[in-house]
């Protein structure tokens, strides 16, 4: 990046714009030394020590001193005066909620059990409610919030706000949920599908990172996947790329909530599964399966097989279509381990059409069952914009 001279403008422009660039790396990276922002951003280290020094000064960013590789250095994070994020998953049958300083980091979280079809306003309301009690318990207050993101396991029009698929989340269709999540914050809000938002964080955070293509497939009671291409969220024309859970495998299977017959999630989700060991179990619960399997449960395991197989079938279909240099799984039933990645593995290797490399790499989240969470996060430090002092004090000091 060119530093001096008038091919981009003024010097003063030229220099808000390296702050700026050196703000949006901070930003993105959470800390970082002042030697990696110099890499990150193509700006010299003199540049970047005297902007940083300038942030420092104005409130902007904190400096800790640091060790790497046996050298000092600093690292560099923005300031908690900056403000606050929170991040919000709404599951199918659970609430999770976090508030996190402008470096990503984690202050307080919670996690709510909700009703198999909760409705959207019950759900928002407690949200809010959350959010409220969180604030109170770190000594924060509204006003320090700049934005939230927003999670939820179902497809989602960008243009609306609203799911974009009927009937995928009971109680949920025809809600603007940024809208109405605002009016109860009076912060802005932002909304993408889960799996998007896991997808996000396994590239930034996870087991993701570096590769690109990536898919995030998460199996739970849904199965859903994420697509990164390019380094970013790939939604298609409508935010329903990445419904795999929908891909139809067995026509005469049972009847899906989308209104289809024999779709993967009924056939192969974490459900389904439990529906198949009601016989011999009876009512197990999720974490339950995960238990038995562990501990080598035969009934457990062939049945946690089949539906990796199942699921592999079509994840060979999404491979042969983007060719992903990564696939990072996440949801309840990783937890299984080699149970369920063994013949994941072996199902979508098989199908998949052979390239220069031996094997697909497919692993599992280190981010587990906070993963869409911190997506959730990561969106919202994203789409935020420093306070309008602050940016005063930052891009117009001299």
């Amino acid at each position: 990046m060119v530093e001096s001279g008038s091919a981009y403008g003024s010097q003063s422009s030229l220099r808000e714009a390296n702050r700026a660039r050196i703000l949006d790396t901070v930003k993105r990276f959470g800390v970082i030394t002042q030697v990696e922002l110099a890499d990150a951003t193509g700006l010299s280290t003199g540049t970047v020590s005297v902007i940083v020094k300038e942030l420092h000064e104005a409130g902007v960013v904190t400096t800790t001193p640091t060790s790497r590789s046996g050298r000092r250095a600093n690292n560099v994070t923005l300031s908690r005066r900056l403000g606050l994020v929170a991040g919000v998953h709404v599951g199918r049958r659970d609430l999770r909620v976090a508030l996190a300083n402008p470096a990503g980091e984690i202050l307080t979280r919670q996690h709510l059990a909700l009703a198999r079809d909760h409705r959207a306003d019950t759900g928002l309301d407690r949200v809010a409610l959350l959010i409220s009690d969180m604030l109170d318990l770190i000594g924060a207050s509204h006003d320090e919030v700049l934005g939230t993101g927003v999670a939820i396991d179902a497809p989602i029009d960008r243009t609306t706000g609203t799911v974009s698929s009927p009937g995928l989340m009971h109680g949920w269709d025809n809600v603007p949920i940024a809208e109405a999540l605002e009016r109860r914050l009076g912060s802005p809000v932002v909304v993408d599908n889960g799996s998007n938002l896991g997808a996000l964080a396994e590239h930034r955070l996870g087991a993701g990172e570096g590769a690109d293509p990536l898919v995030y497939l998460t199996v739970d009671r849904g199965i859903g996947a994420g697509v990164v291409v390019g380094g970013r969220m790939y939604r298609g024309f409508s935010g329903t790329a990445g419904e795999v859970g929908h891909v139809i495998v067995d026509d005469a299977g049972p009847v899906c909530y989308c209104g289809n017959r024999g779709c993967l999630e009924v056939v192969a989700g974490a459900g389904a599964i439990l529906d198949s060991l009601r016989d011999p179990y009876g009512n197990l619960a999720l974490s339950d399966l995960v238990e038995r399997a562990l501990g080598g449960d035969q009934r457990c395991r062939r049945a946690i097989d089949t539906a990796a197989r199942h699921i592999g079938r079509v994840l060979a279909g999404l491979c042969n279509i983007l060719d992903p240099q990564r696939i990072v799984v996440g949801g309840a039933l990783v937890d299984t381990g080699d149970t369920l990645l063994g013949p994941l593995r072996v199902a979508t290797s098989r199908l998949t059409l052979p390239g220069p490399t031996p094997t697909i790499e497919i692993v599992p989240s280190p981010l587990g069952e906070e993963c869409e969470l911190l997506g959730a996060v990561t969106l919202a430090l994203d789409s935020v914009h420093l306070p309008g002092s602050l940016e005063g004090a930052v891009f117009h000091a001299t």
